[in-house]
């Protein structure tokens, strides 16, 4: 396996769930194709067609409130902050709102990009994301177990009342 750069960050904590998907913003992607946000952004712009709604979407308006709430208390190592930490109060809003791109979409934007540094790094993001995705599967593995012990748990409890039910008698 491939060892990780020191100055690229652990990018899991990048990587958030908004609508059922595993996503990750606008402004880490460009930080980590090295590349302005409001470069990425335009690029993405003028590709719109190769980002269907499962590849990338705009936040919502409570999704975006929500995202600069969590962001205000964040101390990962690598800021999660995206135009509307980075512009200036009187910019922010409507037209600001971050652009989420799934693992497909952060590969299809460094295609758009086409850089060097982007190509890299797409291998790294889609490996974080299948990362993720193994780690998930491995927990409702845990979680499976755990009720099948559970059920056991309960079954052999109602058997251990039953016999001492039976022997309360004989020992009294």
């Amino acid at each position: 396996m491939a060892r990780k750069s020191a100055s690229v960050p652990s990018l899991e904590p990048l990587i958030r769930t908004l609508r059922g998907q595993r996503v990750i913003l606008d402004a880490d992607l460009a930080r980590l194709y090295e590349v302005t946000t409001k470069r990425f952004n335009e690029a993405i712009k003028r590709n719109r067609d190769r980002f269907p709604e499962d590849f990338a979407f705009r936040l919502s308006e409570s999704e975006f409130s929500r995202l600069r709430m969590q962001s205000i208390d964040s101390t990962d190592e690598f800021p999660n902050w995206s135009q509307f930490a980075t512009s200036s109060a009187s910019r922010r809003g409507r037209t600001y709102r971050p652009w989420a791109f799934s693992e497909h979409g952060a590969l299809m934007a460094a295609n758009v990009l086409r850089s060097e540094r982007a190509r890299h790094m797409s291998v790294y993001v889609v490996r974080a994301f299948v990362r993720l995705r193994g780690e998930i599967a491995a927990n409702a593995a845990i979680q499976k177990r755990l009720a099948e012990i559970d059920r056991t748990l309960l079954q052999h409890d109602a058997a251990l009342r039953d016999v001492y039910r039976k022997l309360l008698p004989l020992l009294q």
